[in-house]
């Protein structure tokens, strides 16, 4: 797809970074050094969505400055507001930002593909075996250290961006929207949009907080770099690009497994998952679950269960359940396959479809939001957006906290080894500054030595 979204940057520095700076991206940030991050971040995003917007907000805004605060959220709402995995939508953004498509391409695909191997790993030892005990620890300690992350992002991305009272109703309200009323997240995306909205008329525009901080990628009012201009004639190659990268992998599986193989159902079914399905990895969850169990009858519900337990112990999008259940789809239907080849095959396609969407949204959607930043009537609505985020992250700082300190409820007893990783992986993170790569691994080895005592 790289070569269907051209437009080198070939433009002075006020176009890549204001007039005082005078040097372009490829000499602040270069291809391999951003491939180097990407790579790691795929190691280490646990956590779900929040976790990880939480990491990459950590690492490219406060650490690295390779984005500002502004265009951070600014990318955030616009993924919030697709189907599909949000975190792995923004990392492709960000990657896009920098070094155009073959930056997007790498940022997205390396944000799954550590996850891809390790849960064909799992999958196998779970379906051939039973067990996975031997990696059981891991996710006991890496459960804290997000938590802890997931609270330092809420604090740093509140502060940015909770900026009048009324941005701090917005965000109580989503939070209590969410949580106690159970309102769809769709439902207050557009609540939140048009209360925005309706602020702008009401409240002069705020000047950008970071005016004064150096940045790679230009603020708000910078002019656009080449390749983030839209363009009808871009926007129709990568439209084309996309199907036929959805078509012709298509046509060879019906050519050589059949139109009502399994595996041609299953390319089917996730591609459509993908399209309709919003709310976090929890709502397609339910939805995926619903039709392959009791639909297709492709694997039991306690296995969907467990898919879901192996996926939260492995880095990348907690959507990648959806790969184990392609797995035991083509694991208990070979349909004349070897077991474990039939589950792969699965396993591969399911993934293939589920992610090819995010980022065709995101080449073909991109330009566009770039181009409306400086509408003031779409920048009040995303700031609506943008404060509702924060209550919406709140959430799920709360709901993931209260699951892994008191995993059998308030009155269950307290985790006290997951509460003290929390404070302490906190206190390392906001206090001491540490790179979150060796608070993730410290988490996990400290798990895997705890469970190795007490078994």
């Amino acid at each position: 797809m790289a070569e269907n979204m051209p437009g080198a940057i070939q433009v002075s520095g006020t176009n890549v970074l204001r007039e005082s700076d005078g040097l372009d991206v490829a000499s602040r940030v270069s291809f391999a050094e951003a491939l180097r991050f990407w790579i790691k971040l795929g190691f280490i995003s646990f956590g779900g969505p929040a976790g990880q917007i939480a990491i990459m907000h950590r690492e490219l805004v406060e650490r690295r400055r390779w984005v500002s605060e502004a265009r951070f959220l600014h990318a955030l709402n616009y993924c919030m507001l697709l189907p599909g995995p949000e975190a792995q939508q923004l990392a492709t953004y960000i990657g896009w930002l920098l070094h155009r498509a073959p930056g997007g391409i790498v940022a997205g695909a390396f944000f799954v593909i550590p996850s891809i191997f390790i849960l064909l790993a799992l999958s196998y030892i779970y379906a051939a075996y039973g067990n996975v005990a031997t990696v059981a620890g891991v996710p006991d300690g890496f459960k804290p250290v997000v938590v802890a992350i997931v609270v330092e992002a809420v604090l740093k991305i509140g502060k940015r961006a909770l900026t009048s009272k009324a941005h701090y109703v917005i965000a109580a309200a989503a939070f209590v929207g969410i949580f106690f009323l159970h309102v769809p997240f769709p439902l207050i995306v557009l609540t939140a949009g048009l209360a925005g909205l309706a602020l702008t008329r009401y409240r002069p525009t705020k000047a950008e907080a970071d005016k004064d901080e150096r940045h790679i990628v230009p603020d708000e009012g910078a002019p656009l770099l080449a390749h983030t201009q839209p363009s009808r004639g871009r926007a129709l190659r990568t439209l084309v690009v996309g199907i036929a990268l959805w078509a012709l992998p298509f046509a060879a599986l019906i050519a050589w497994r059949g139109w009502s193989s399994l595996h041609a159902q299953e390319y089917r079914f996730f591609t459509q998952a993908a399209l309709v399905t919003f709310g976090g990895a929890y709502a397609v969850l339910a939805y995926v679950t619903q039709a392959a169990v009791t639909g297709y009858g492709w694997l039991s519900q306690s296995q969907a269960v467990d898919g879901l337990a192996l996926a939260e112990t492995t880095p990348g999008p907690l959507i990648m359940v959806l790969q184990f259940i392609g797995f035991m789809a083509g694991w208990n239907q070979p349909q004349g396959l070897t077991p474990a080849f039939s589950a792969v095959i699965g396993a591969l396609v399911t993934t293939y479809t589920t992610f090819l969407p995010s980022f065709i949204f995101i080449f073909l959607g991109a330009p566009y939001i770039e181009s409306l930043r400086g509408n003031q009537s779409l920048k009040g609505a995303l700031t609506g957006i943008t404060a509702a985020v924060v209550g919406v992250i709140l959430n799920l700082a709360q709901v993931f906290g209260a699951a892994v300190i008191w995993p059998q409820g308030l009155t269950g007893g307290t985790n006290w080894f997951a509460a003290v990783m929390s404070i302490a992986a906190f206190f390392a993170l906001y206090r001491l500054k540490a790179d979150v790569l060796w608070v993730v691994i410290a988490g996990g080895l400290i798990g895997l030595v705890r469970a190795s005592l007490i078994r």
